[in-house]
């Protein structure tokens, strides 16, 4: 036998306590009587059938009280196994962390803001499998499909610009190396969230994402930035903005335009990050789920418990109605 909850087991302490409190009401009961009845007179009214009556009781009272908490916490012997499933899509997050996301067109910047975005994103997501792709001038997996969300936040929380030494923006390889990250023997719909300013040295994301199409790969992009754009930081927060051979700021816009585009060739949707952290989440039940048929990712047995509380509780409210019972049978004699 084992408990579901045990730590309620400590309120059992509550029987002896409630015992000593009978037996101290009772005897304060009979003193009180015996001030006002001579000691024969007071025998003859409490003889000892009333006491033996309220003697059972009171154990029949502290009994159904000890049965009621052993009820609570749980017990339970027996088991079965029984069939789960766990329904979802593949989805592969992917980010850039090229120098141009520590722009701070968006508070506190762009790459900040997208890491706050797919933390809510994640706590939303549905039994879904979310992976991680970084990129800039080049694209690498950071964590792959998987269901374990906290390992997922740890690989995004260790995402900077440096981590990914080839410089740029390839949105064309960063939508390649999330195709190959999925199972294509898979029937599970799946999904590239692609996350980014738009800019695309490489100039070949379109055609990346048209080759996610024919795979039946839709893309949903969330657009990070602002269209009248903001200098890029020379280098990881150590101060300066990139400037042109004519000494002019470099200026980082978002590409709204050709995003919608990639969205579009694949039957996805674009979102812009506009206010607050809630974008991702609603790209997630308007979109991604509206446009997604879940699949069964995962499905095994799992060992149940038979619970039997119910046992204490019918023994509980039997201990009540005796107790009644011999109550209501004295008066009557009376």
């Amino acid at each position: 036998m084992s408990l579901s909850h045990p730590w309620i087991l400590h309120f059992l302490w509550l029987v002896p306590v409630m015992a000593l409190v009978f037996i101290v009401y009772n005897r304060q009961k009979m003193r009180a009587m015996a001030r006002f009845a001579e000691p024969e007179l007071l025998d003859r009214l409490t003889g000892n059938t009333r006491k033996g009556r309220r003697i059972i009781r009171s154990v029949f009272l502290l009994a159904a009280l000890g049965l009621m908490i052993f009820a609570l916490a749980g017990p339970r012997w027996g088991s079965h196994y029984q069939e789960v499933s766990q329904k979802g899509v593949d989805i592969m997050v992917v980010l850039d962390v090229s120098l141009s996301m520590l722009v701070e067109d968006v508070k506190p910047d762009r790459l900040e803001r997208a890491r706050r975005e797919i933390s809510d994103f994640i706590q939303v997501v549905q039994g879904d499998r979310v992976g991680l792709v970084a990129f800039s001038g080049a694209a690498f997996t950071q964590c792959p499909l998987t269901f374990d969300y906290g390992a997922l936040k740890m690989f995004l929380s260790s995402l900077r610009p440096d981590l990914v030494p080839v410089p740029g923006t390839d949105l064309g390889a960063a939508i390649e190396t999330a195709i190959s990250s999925f199972d294509m023997a898979s029937r599970t719909d799946k999904v590239i969230l692609l996350i980014t300013d738009g800019e695309d040295n490489e100039d070949r994301g379109l055609e990346a994402a048209r080759e996610a199409a024919k795979k039946g790969i839709k893309i949903f992009v969330f657009g990070i930035g602002d269209p009248s754009g903001g200098p890029i930081p020379a280098a990881e927060r150590k101060g300066g903005f990139k400037k042109d051979k004519e000494g002019k700021l470099i200026m980082s816009k978002l590409n709204e335009e050709g995003l919608r585009e990639i969205a579009s060739v694949t039957d996805g949707r674009y979102t812009r990050s506009v206010a607050g952290d809630l974008d991702l989440d609603l790209l997630y039940f308007e979109g991604i789920r509206s446009k997604t048929e879940a699949a069964t990712l995962k499905s095994g047995k799992i060992k149940v418990y038979e619970e039997r509380f119910t046992l204490f509780v019918i023994a509980a409210f039997l201990f009540l109605i005796l107790e009644v019972l011999i109550g209501v049978v004295g008066r009557e004699r009376c």
